[in-house]
């Protein structure tokens, strides 16, 4: 099949927070809403089908998960990145961020120290401080128009009594797809100071040109022991309005562990569409995927290369992975009160 994504649909009026909350957020409506992470493509056909399919049935009580459900979690796994799951690992949440909210419960206990990649997703900062955890930050290093690790500082901040590290892979908002070797030197470290980890993998299916997405938790079993991985297929298809995420979790140990949490708050997703919209995406959306990743390449591109040509003094590069681009806006000389005024009402 053949998708259209030059295709316009317009969203205004249906509660849709990236549109219908611009007045609410920003005291402006009529701004391009370039602040929520979700697309305005329809979903895979398939995904629609099987959600109106099951919608006409009339009627939606509680809705237990199938092992097929489990099974197509698994099989992208393997397909799209090389990683070979049981479906005994996978427990499902309510989206990535309470998965990580799970993650800090689970783990770690209130006054405990919880590491962070700065800049990074801001919900990382509120899951650490409303669970009474102390936030730690491993600044990335911007050199060369590229983010990367300090391992230095990782380092001497890990062994201060750090109990989990909130990995982000590929990263928002930076764009970087960690390397292996990125990868091996965070496990290394990890490892040696007992750090559990916790990765953000949300983003893994959205990756450009010669890059790979490579899940920590598939470089060594020893590292698998004492990784939680948190995928979905919201960002993938933009099916993120259904909260139902993935956390894939080999070692017995961590995994009752995180289980006990979740039971404790009653926090398991049960969405019953979420439930069918997330099988049809991993079983039947890998067409649709590959038919939008150029398209969100070109779209990165014509980015890029409109700020290079026309606005000079705004950086930006060309991410590695996910659909976000992160804009260096130093050379303005504003501040930030000035900084958001200026896009709200100039830009």
């Amino acid at each position: 099949m053949q998708y259209d994504f030059d295709k316009i649909i317009l969203r205004n009026g249906t509660n849709a927070i990236k549109w219908d909350g611009l007045d609410k957020t920003f005291g402006a409506a009529d701004i391009l809403p370039m602040w929520i992470a979700d697309m305005d493509f329809e979903a895979p056909q398939p995904v629609i089908d099987a959600v109106v399919n099951r919608a006409q049935h009339g009627i939606y009580g509680y809705t237990e998960k199938p092992e097929s459900f489990y099974s197509s979690i698994s099989n992208w796994m393997k397909k799209r990145h090389g990683w070979q799951i049981d479906n005994k690992w996978i427990e499902v949440s309510a989206g990535v961020v309470p998965a990580i909210s799970l993650s800090i419960l689970s783990y770690s206990e209130p006054g405990d120290k919880i590491l962070l990649q700065s800049p990074v997703y801001y919900p990382f900062f509120s899951a650490i401080e409303s669970n009474n955890r102390v936030m730690v930050n491993n600044q990335l290093i911007y050199e060369n128009h590229q983010y990367k690790i300090d391992f230095n500082d990782l380092e001497s901040k890990l062994k201060t009594g750090v109990k989990v590290i909130i990995l982000c892979n590929p990263h928002n908002p930076v764009g970087r797809v960690w390397s292996r070797e990125e990868l091996e030197k965070i496990g290394e470290l990890c490892i040696r100071y007992n750090v559990i980890i916790v990765s953000d993998e949300i983003h893994s299916d959205l990756i450009f040109g010669k890059h790979t997405h490579i899940p920590i938790a598939s470089i060594s079993e020893e590292l698998a022991e004492r990784t939680v991985t948190c995928m979905a297929p919201s960002k993938t298809f933009n099916i993120a309005g259904l909260y139902t995420s993935a956390v894939i979790i080999s070692d017995d140990t961590l995994r009752g562990e995180f289980k006990n949490t979740m039971n404790r708050l009653n926090a398991e997703a049960k969405n019953l569409f979420g439930i069918i919209a997330l099988e049809a995406a991993y079983t039947y959306g890998e067409e649709w995927l590959e038919q939008a990743l150029p398209y969100l390449e070109g779209n990165l591109d014509f980015l890029v290369d409109y700020f290079i040509t026309k606005i000079p003094n705004i950086k930006v590069s060309k991410p590695q992975g996910t659909y976000l681009a992160w804009l260096d806006c130093k050379e303005l000389g504003m501040n930030q009160k000035d900084l958001v005024d200026f896009f709200i009402h100039k830009a």
